[in-house]
């Protein structure tokens, strides 16, 4: 049974190009449809979160996180009464604009895009799911109804000051009500990204041998974990002893989120998902105390991880491959793709620049790779 406070489908703002409506999917289904048969979403399959591309077939890409976020969003959004369409949409398309390399390569690309309105890439998806996608004769983008790209813009919460050139366009075409909070199924997707980066990173971080069971035990929730599966399977093998103790982890949070946001939801008497919207505080939210532990794992894993010694030599050549490309199409934009020329104005520096951002922001790492050793040697 819904909320009251859930997004209805029947009640939906509509898409900013008028569109019939379908009897047997609802327009957060369709939404969800579409982002799963957009192009970036199939690239997301060789975008990688922390280790690129060739480094090995197990570890998470951009797509196998997308999936795992989607899944526990589905998850919570269920538990607590919200709409399970939508939720699924803005988690499967919350890494749409993530370009090769993970944060390294965004980083790159945001130091490069300084004097062109920056880069980002929440912005980024909106401009993928707006404009950049062209398959439909209609329209240009997905036409994504007005509550997916709300929660794509803003499931981190209300976007204020100096807006991404890329969303502030698209925003002052379409208003998305950037200083309030998304609904509650936007947040839930926010949350899910949450856990699912925090579990599978642990996850590959152990299989890439930056640190073992034993290190993490030291941290909270973990030791707790591993100490139950010692005491329930004694004789466990590594990998099945790691999984259980994992797993119950990634239970923990999620559990942790529906009960603090289910009470969360009670007491603010939310009756609409305007209300949720004009509340001035999220309302999916982990609980203080296992915040609190997070943040001991997360500054674990910042430093044992994602500032490991080879991940950090890896870390400085794809920034390197990216620093290289993106001033050798800025002064020779002939190398550029027939259709990318043809759709820029190649005198005017601000919209070459920023065409040559989206260019470079929808490679997959192996692409990256290959069209750098193709056009430097």
């Amino acid at each position: 049974m819904s909320a009251p406070y859930a997004s209805d489908p029947a009640r939906a703002r509509g898409r900013r190009w008028p569109e019939e409506e379908m009897s047997f999917r609802s327009p957060f289904q369709r939404d969800r449809d579409r982002i799963i048969h957009a192009s970036a979403f199939r690239r997301l399959k060789h975008k990688t979160q922390v280790f690129v591309e060739h480094e090995g077939d197990y570890y998470r890409t951009r797509l196998t996180h997308s999936i795992e976020v989607a899944q526990v969003a589905r998850t919570i959004a269920g538990a607590l009464g919200l709409n399970d369409c939508l939720t699924e949409a803005v988690a499967l398309a919350h890494d749409l604009g993530h370009p090769p390399f993970g944060h390294t390569g965004e980083d790159a690309l945001q130091s490069l895009m300084a004097p062109y309105g920056g880069f980002d890439h929440n912005a980024q998806a909106i401009k993928i799911v707006t404009r950049l996608e062209c398959h439909y004769a209609d329209f240009d983008g997905l036409n994504l109804t007005w509550e997916a790209l709300e929660g794509i813009a803003k499931h981190n919460g209300p976007v204020v000051g100096d807006l991404p050139y890329a969303l502030a366009e698209y925003d002052a075409e379409h208003d998305l009500e950037l200083s309030t909070h998304a609904s509650a199924e936007a947040q839930v997707a926010a949350l899910s990204d949450d856990i699912a980066y925090n579990n599978h990173d642990l996850h590959d971080g152990l299989r890439a041998g930056l640190f073992s069971e034993d290190d993490i035990c030291d941290l909270p929730m973990i030791g707790l974990a591993f100490a139950e599966v010692d005491s329930l399977y004694p004789a466990l093998d590594a990998m099945r002893r790691r999984h259980e103790g994992l797993r119950r982890v990634f239970a923990a949070m999620v559990t942790d989120v529906v009960n603090t946001s289910r009470s969360l939801l009670a007491d603010s008497g939310a009756q609409s998902v305007e209300d949720i919207r004009h509340l001035g505080r999220p309302v999916i939210r982990f609980s203080d105390a296992l915040w609190s532990d997070l943040k001991q794992i997360r500054a674990f894993l910042f430093t044992n991880m994602y500032r490991a010694p080879s991940v950090m030599v890896e870390r400085e050549r794809v920034t390197c491959i990216v620093n290289d490309l993106f001033p050798l199409f800025i002064s020779q934009p002939d190398l550029l793709p027939t259709e990318w020329r043809r759709n820029v104005d190649i005198g005017d520096e601000i919209a070459l620049a920023r065409s040559v951002s989206d260019y470079i922001s929808g490679m997959t790492d192996r692409f990256a790779l290959q069209e750098h050793i193709r056009l430097t040697g």
